[in-house]
């Protein structure tokens, strides 16, 4: 296999899972044509490369600055704004699992902390959805802590030991 096709396919293949991730397909595949770039790219380099629109690369990058995933570079003499993503690989890890807590966990443990404090009524329906939601919200809580835990140990040796399991 030659460079041009591993990159497509790289890039093609982060963007599918980026889909299962809750992202979408151009976002990915964004990040993964700078993750693999050797110096910074501006709007229009990546427009070409990934054949998408202005709009849509725009919208994905402030998306992915949102993120903390990728950031501006300035270059001496240059007029464009280029880009840049983070290359160490546990560092992205932690910081698109916090990002993801703060998005997507903190709210569903708010909601469950909410409903399992609903005042109890006697029944026995109400006294079920307090005892589930109670234990799916201290779950949800206890495995959000572990994995923020976890990802602000950085390059610990239990973080080491925990990616070469994943692995």
């Amino acid at each position: 296999m030659e460079y041009k096709e591993a990159k497509d396919r790289f890039i093609g293949t982060w963007g599918s899972l980026g889909t299962l991730w809750g992202i979408n397909k151009a976002m990915a595949q964004i990040q993964a044509l700078l993750f693999i770039s050797t110096k910074p790219l501006c709007m229009e380099d990546i427009m070409e490369e990934l054949k998408i629109s202005r709009g849509n690369t725009s919208m994905n990058l402030r998306q992915l600055m949102d993120w903390g995933i990728v950031t501006k570079v300035l270059i001496s003499g240059e007029r464009k704004e280029f880009f840049s993503t983070e290359k160490d690989v546990q560092e992205l890890a932690r910081i698109i699992a916090k990002e993801r807590s703060r998005r997507e966990i903190k709210p569903v443990i708010k909601v469950l902390k909410e409903v399992s404090s609903i005042k109890d009524d006697g029944s026995e329906k109400t006294k079920e959805l307090i005892k589930q939601t109670k234990a799916l919200h201290n779950l949800t809580q206890d495995a959000d802590a572990m994995i923020n835990k976890l990802m602000d140990q950085k390059q610990n040796w239990l973080t080491k030991s925990v990616f070469k399991l994943l692995k």
